[in-house]
């Protein structure tokens, strides 16, 4: 078993693809961890906003909530039909560029590609924040925890869809199992209490009012709370990750992680309402989140209050799952159609798409070292590229059922138009309240992705225009090349070259850098070791070139001779042979001189249609 088999597990053939669908046990964890992590930082940065209000601004919380949460459910509907229209998996690219064109199929490609990347980034960075507030000597180790972390997520993907459901089930399960405990139990106490419950540890006093409400406050509220619907989308994109019946399964799951977040971000509202919580400042001492002053509310400080924090702190840092379970689909289907290199759209050995998680990983880990795992500068861009994609998604469904027709067409034209409508004014109060904050960086991003996708299908279109060929075979002036073959030493790696090039040409050149005692010795030892041979079997003996090379340089002379053979033999094809010594072990490579590999790039580089690279190579068996 190799050291790769330990990481990433044994290699699956394609037929394994079966086993690693997944069903909705499994399909909360990887498609819903964003989604419903979002619970844990939607409502706090809502309230954040709040406190100039005082204690007056926790009341707001509700009708804030309530207004997320009618969003979300018309979002719910409108991706139910999604899911149903595309079975294939029908992410806001797809339904964008098959209804909507090509620019806006890239527009919402490169949108939900900027939330996913700052999915990972964001998530990961919280869920440290959140540990090293709790555990303050941590702070210097801040970016490494991140990276750590990131590492963790990266290698559990890429062993494979279900090895990831089944890692992070236990964590997902256990977060949504002390906040559901820690609501109802809530909730019981507040009708009992009737509206006024007691806490068990009470809650910091609100500072003092030093602000009046305002409609542009509260729009503002709205844009920070609707962080908590980033990761709606991510069950469309992964229908075909479902087992049979993959579209049933997918709209199970999608049911269960709306349901939930429902009941997370409207009993948290409600909660917050009545116990009195109002937000701290991040930046100030005595800082505590939302829910842990919710938790210590209603339950107390005692052991059911630190399971529920490390579930909360766990789940955050691993929230980063959603994107790496939904960035490499995209970038696939991106790939599929050009505008993405075509190794996006390659299985890996766990039938996981590798080169999205790797890129994603790679991006993720630049963002997390730039800003030294703290992104806080980072969240004013969050829900932008989200709720873009959104509006694409529902605007293309709109026009797919209109070109589809049916008897449910009408319906769900009016489903998915509600959801075009409601996310694109959201989409608008959002890019609004957050655009001097870091919005207009987005907008920046996304524009030059979507520059460099068009960039990648160009290239694509130019190559494929160069090669395409419809004629016969063309196979006149097929008479053999003239061969150069570049020797140093008269050895087992030059004589197995030599013997290639005879069979391949009777033309051969064998050009030869001047180095002193080797230029003597190989010009003494080639009549005897060379010619003699070749002449008794009745063939045509190679030349032997000198090159003289005054600067001891060794690869520009052999350049210099190519290039001279290749404009004396117009209409000959000139193939040089490259002998190359390959090690038995990665340790010894830089025990030997890769003059062979300089070689090899510089003839690609000077790239003419008439000269061919050939390498020949001779493996060490120590």
């Amino acid at each position: 078993m190799t050291v790769l088999d330990v990481l990433l597990g044994k290699p699956l053939a394609t037929s394994d693809e079966r086993a690693e669908q997944i069903g909705t046990s499994s399909g909360i964890p990887i498609f819903g961890l964003d989604a419903l992590s979002s619970a844990a930082y939607g409502p706090e940065a809502a309230l954040t906003l709040l406190i100039p209000l005082g204690a007056a601004g926790v009341a707001y919380i509700v009708p804030v909530s309530a207004s997320i949460i009618l969003l979300l459910s018309i979002l719910y509907f409108s991706y139910r039909q999604t899911i149903e229209a595309y079975p294939g998996g029908g992410g806001s690219y797809t339904v964008a560029s098959e209804n909507l064109g090509t620019y806006p199929g890239l527009l919402a490609a490169a949108a939900l590609m900027l939330d996913y990347i700052l999915v990972a980034a964001v998530g990961i960075a919280a869920g440290v924040g959140a540990l090293v507030s709790a555990v303050p000597r941590l702070q210097p180790h801040t970016l490494a925890l991140c990276l750590i972390i990131l590492l963790l997520v990266t290698l559990v993907n890429l062993r494979g869809v279900r090895e990831a459901g089944i890692f992070f089930m236990v964590p997902t399960y256990m977060f949504l199992g002390t906040l559901l405990i820690t609501i109802v139990i809530g909730v019981a106490r507040t009708l009992v209490g009737g509206g006024h419950p007691a806490a068990v540890v009470a809650p910091p006093v609100a500072a003092p009012a030093a602000a009046a409400v305002s409609l542009w406050l509260l729009l503002q509220v709205f844009s920070n709370g609707c962080t908590a619907m980033t990761g709606v989308e991510a069950v469309s994109n992964g229908v075909r990750a479902f087992r049979e019946p993959a579209v049933a399964s997918a709209q199970r799951t999608l049911t269960v992680i709306i349901g939930l977040l429902i009941i997370l971000l409207g009993g948290i509202a409600y909660l917050v309402r009545a116990y009195g919580i109002a937000a701290t400042d991040p930046g100030m001492p005595g800082y505590q989140s939302v829910l842990s002053m919710l938790v210590a509310a209603v339950a107390g400080r005692g052991w059911f209050y630190y399971l529920t924090i490390g579930s909360v702190l766990l789940i955050l840092s691993l929230s980063a799952n959603t994107a790496f379970a939904d960035f490499p689909r995209l970038c696939k289907a991106v790939a599929n159609s050009g505008f993405l290199p075509h190794s996006f759209g390659v299985r890996g050995r766990r039938l996981v798409f590798t080169q999205g998680i790797l890129v994603l990983a790679a991006l993720t880990a630049v963002l997390l070292v730039i800003f030294a795992g703290v992104t806080d500068n980072l969240i004013p861009l969050f829900a932008i590229g989200a709720f873009l994609a959104f509006s694409l998604s529902q605007a293309g469904m709109v026009a797919h059922w209109r070109r589809t027709g049916g008897p449910r067409a009408l319906r769900s034209m009016l489903v998915n138009g509600l959801g075009a409508v409601v996310t694109t004014i959201t989409l608008v109060v959002v890019l609004v309240a957050k655009f001097t904050a870091g919005a207009w960086v987005s907008a920046l991003l996304i524009a030059a992705m979507m520059a460099a996708m068009l960039w990648v299908r160009h290239h694509y279109d130019r190559v494929a225009e160069e090669t395409l060929l419809t004629a016969p075979l063309d196979i006149e002036n097929l008479g053999p090349p003239i061969v150069i073959l570049p020797i140093q030493t008269w050895n087992k790696i030059s004589q197995r070259a030599l013997q290639f090039a005879l069979a391949l040409s009777p033309e051969v050149h064998a050009i030869h850098v001047a180095m002193e005692e080797e230029t003597q010795a190989l010009e003494q030892q080639w009549p005897r070791l060379v010619e003699r041979p070749v002449t008794e079997m009745g063939g045509t003996p190679p030349s032997l070139v000198t090159v003289p090379s005054p600067y001891r340089l060794l690869l520009k002379p052999i350049l210099q001779f190519v290039v001279q053979m290749e404009e004396q033999n117009p209409g000959r094809q000139i193939a040089v042979i490259v002998p190359e010594l390959v090690e038995k072990h990665w340790y010894h490579y830089p025990l030997h001189n890769q003059r062979a590999e300089l070689l090899k790039a510089f003839l690609l580089v000077k790239g003419s249609p008439r000269i061919v690279l050939i390498n020949v190579p001779w493996y060490t068996q120590a």
